[in-house]
């Protein structure tokens, strides 16, 4: 069924992480309801906004770092493909940018 999609480490991880964050996102809502709030974002954001536009960001992050890997390699005169990890890392950090001060 899932054959189509290539399940490495650093993809089940990035996904597991997607599912924790809406679960802990949900029971945060019910218990305190968010309110709009403005930050460096330029429309005014609850925390489920905010959230959305991070995850879409991390997304893009993953797949330029994908896409730009093989690039990189000639770029950097590197011996293989920079890791995964590293764009998983730094999408991590703009999600917690946006989360916190977006």
């Amino acid at each position: 069924m899932l054959s189509w999609m290539v399940w490495t480490t650093p993809v089940a991880v990035f996904f597991a992480c997607i599912v924790v964050m809406l679960v802990a996102m949900t029971a945060w809502e019910v218990r305190s309801p968010a309110v709009l709030r403005k930050g460096f974002l330029p429309i005014a954001t609850t925390r489920g906004d905010r959230l959305f536009i991070g995850l879409m960001c991390a997304a893009w992050i993953n797949l330029a770092w994908v896409g730009l890997g093989e690039s990189m390699t000639h770029w950097f005169s590197l011996a293989e493909e920079p890791s995964i990890w590293i764009s998983f890392g730094l999408s991590m950090l703009v999600l917690l940018l946006v989360m916190r001060k977006g």
